[in-house]
């Protein structure tokens, strides 16, 4: 079956980074590509190109600007290796980011958006990267794969996933991760950094709920004690040598737990490896 999937893009390195991640990532599968910009009085096309100009004629500079920019970008990508089983569209979107993003997801049938986050050597104010974490908080509709700048694509082999099992989870929510662990023949490590001695039985009922969810892929679980959970998990992360963060972010977790925003923002801003953002579902 076909994957759409989205990929934003200012036209900055990042951006750039980000594509091609995405499409050595689902080399292998059938997919329809929307390469979109969005610009607006307040946000337009980034890079080496003018400012569109004032007045009346706004709409059709700025269109035309980010026209030419994603011409060049695909331009760009199609110089690259060509997968048969890929095909491409282009879209400018006059409206911010954030509700051009959410627009395309519905009007596309999008299933997954792939965007560029900060590299380590980006400054803390890269707007594209305010842009992504903004994405990852408030496009709910549709999980989010925030790929930093500086993180050359190799297949993802390990899959890091935080909880606390707390919360029930459903087939549905954790389907994007496991797809990609089933494309890249990836194991999904799961890590609990634990707040207390044992689980309580709500906690091992839904530890069970997750293994259900998981079978059919590898999997194991791990634990960590006496450690902040973004530092445990960072930790956790850096020694194994993992290559993907996934998390459901749920809307109504408790401030500071590991499903917060912060968390949602500090990965976004610091991982060093590609972060995939879930998100809880209604039903």
């Amino acid at each position: 079956m076909k994957k759409n999937i989205l990929l934003p893009t200012d036209f900055s390195r990042n951006a750039w980074n980000a594509a091609l991640y995405a499409r050595e990532l689902y080399k292998n599968e059938t997919c329809e590509f929307f390469l979109m910009n969005a610009f607006s009085s307040s946000y337009i096309a980034l890079g080496d190109m003018d400012a569109p100009s004032s007045g009346g004629n706004f709409y059709e500079s700025a269109k035309e600007i980010a026209e030419i920019g994603l011409n060049k970008a695909l331009e760009r990508i199609l110089l690259k290796t060509r997968y048969n089983n890929h095909n491409y569209q282009i879209l400018s979107c006059f409206d911010n980011p954030l509700d051009a993003i959410k627009a395309v997801v519905d009007q596309k049938d999008i299933e997954v958006i792939v965007m560029g986050s900060k590299g380590s050597q980006d400054n803390a104010t890269d707007v594209f990267g305010s842009t992504t974490i903004s994405v990852m908080e408030k496009a709910r509709n549709c999980p989010v794969l925030a790929v930093p700048g500086d993180v050359a694509y190799k297949e993802p082999k390990e899959i890091v996933f935080p909880t606390n099992y707390k919360t029930f989870f459903k087939k549905r929510e954790l389907q994007y991760m496991y797809e990609i662990a089933k494309i890249a023949n990836a194991s999904v490590c799961i890590l609990h950094v634990k707040e207390d001695i044992s689980l309580d039985d709500d906690q091992k009922n839904n530890k069970a709920l997750l293994e259900n969810c998981l079978e059919g892929i590898e999997y194991s679980f791990h634990e960590l004690d006496n450690i902040h959970v973004l530092e445990g998990l960072k930790n956790f992360v850096e020694s194994r040598g993992s290559d993907m963060i996934a998390f459901i972010n749920k809307k109504h977790a408790f401030f500071n737990t590991i499903f917060s925003q912060p968390m949602v923002k500090n990965l976004g801003h610091d991982s060093k490896v590609p972060v995939l953002v879930m998100h809880d579902l209604k039903n």
